[in-house]
């Protein structure tokens, strides 16, 4: 029994291994490549330059889809935050009849295909007057990130102690001010954490965005655009740049936990 699982472990680390290494193939592709002094996409870069990363940042299309990126990512991930985190408080601290059901309906968008999804809102947008338009936008690309923070703020709020609620209560605090003074500070780090989580899904969404955005652009669909037009080596600059973007948003996410939870080792051996 022991030899066999040890062979098991053996066999799901190097399964492991193999997917990570498979992932992080086209990183060590596109980074190098978005340095290349190529005049078209060369592996590996016969020289080093920063000619890609020039014409991104020169380039006003590119420019302004950034800015609508970052500003719709801002508002829906804004947005996304507050009616999620309100959900999963009600889900989680009240006892609500079909709460399992209700939790389910919020998930329905992780699991459905992004292209159903996509059409779904096309069809609806379209009846209210707002496809095309930077509201249509956002309500879309908040629908999408909902389920991620009723997920992560779900979590925390299960692990959260409503006795410190209630004694707030006690002491005549109300609903609000508890929120603001005692659930908030305690579940600072989740609620960074999903809004980086839905900052992050809205910024690199393409496939709904492509269906409703009619005149907007983004940096995803600008990508996907200049992919089935030409070539550019321009996508691997902003892919690199997205790239860090994710890596540095997630690092943060990570330093931000580990120093709550070391907080509360402190406060919990004090």
């Amino acid at each position: 029994m022991i030899g066999s699982s040890i062979w098991a472990r053996n066999i799901l680390a190097a399964v492991g291994i193999f997917g990570l290494g498979f992932l992080t193939i086209p990183l060590v592709i596109i980074v190098p490549m978005s340095f290349s002094s190529a005049t078209a996409l060369t592996f590996p870069p016969p020289g080093l330059s920063l000619r890609w990363y020039d014409a991104f940042f020169g380039d006003g299309r590119w420019m302004d889809a950034m800015r609508t990126s970052i500003v719709l990512a801002l508002i829906s991930s804004i947005a996304a935050l507050t009616l999620g985190g309100l959900a999963a408080y009600g889900l989680r601290r009240r006892a609500v009849a079909g709460a399992s059901l209700a939790e389910g309906n919020f998930m329905v968008p992780l699991f459905v295909p992004t292209i159903i999804t996509a059409v779904a809102l096309y069809l609806g947008l379209a009846k209210m007057g707002l496809l095309g338009s930077f509201l249509g936008l956002v309500v879309a690309h908040t629908i999408l990130n909902v389920p991620i923070c009723v997920m992560v703020l779900g979590v925390a709020i299960r692990e959260f102690d409503p006795r410190l609620e209630q004694v707030a209560w006690s002491l005549g605090a109300s609903w609000l001010l508890t929120i603001r003074r005692v659930v908030l500070p305690s579940l600072a780090p989740s609620v960074f954490a999903a809004w980086i989580f839905a900052f992050i899904g809205s910024f690199d969404e393409v496939i709904v965005t492509s269906f409703i955005a009619g005149a907007y652009e983004t940096v995803p669909k600008v990508m996907f655009n200049k992919l089935i037009l030409e070539v550019d080596p321009t996508i691997t600059a902003v892919a690199t740049l997205l790239i860090a973007f994710t890596v540095l948003a997630l690092a943060i996410v990570a330093v931000v936990r580990a120093q709550s939870d070391k907080l509360k080792s402190s406060v919990i051996m004090q």
